[in-house]
């Protein structure tokens, strides 16, 4: 999952401690999404920014973090499903067969949905296709329909003079 996202905007990270940290608004900025996600996302538990006061400091662990999150919803998965691997990672910092076992579970899950909505994707455009279909075999039979009557000539309903 090391595959450079073109829409990122690197955000030069701010020395505390030896360590790496990043305000709330520079992720926000570098991710292009709302400091209220951003928020949510703590609140969800998917990441756990340091606080000094009132303020939220985000290390480069949260910031790699929210990448997988924006990663992981653009592959369908919920977020209770990310927070599921992220809650086995946390247990065991190395992964484990039990984390790759359900990550092989969840992209299986993925795939099956995509399938089915591949399938009910082609059933639908069969089913525009055939109203397609009739709505110009009727629209040819009413087109047929004005041009025999134009072709006609006028009917005589006068009665004869006499």
């Amino acid at each position: 999952m090391s595959v450079k996202d073109s829409s990122i905007k690197e955000v030069p990270a701010r020395e505390s401690g030896g360590k790496e940290t990043y305000s709330i608004s520079d992720l926000a900025r570098e991710f292009d999404v709302t400091t209220r996600s951003m928020r949510f996302y703590e609140d969800q538990g998917l990441l756990k920014p340091a606080r000094k006061g009132q303020t939220r400091i985000f290390s480069s662990q949260d910031r790699v973090r929210l990448k997988l999150i924006l990663r992981g919803k653009r592959m369908g998965f919920s977020l209770a499903e990310i927070k599921e691997l992220f809650d086995l990672w946390d247990k065991t910092p190395r992964g484990n067969e039990k984390q790759l076992h359900l990550m092989l579970e969840t992209l299986d899950r993925k795939r099956a949905q995509l399938e089915q909505q591949k399938r009910d994707i082609a059933m639908v455009e069969m089913e525009i296709d055939t109203a397609e279909s009739r709505c110009r075999d009727a629209l040819k039979e009413l087109e047929n329909r004005k041009k025999a009557r134009a072709e006609q000539p006028p009917s005589s309903n006068a009665l004869p003079e006499g």
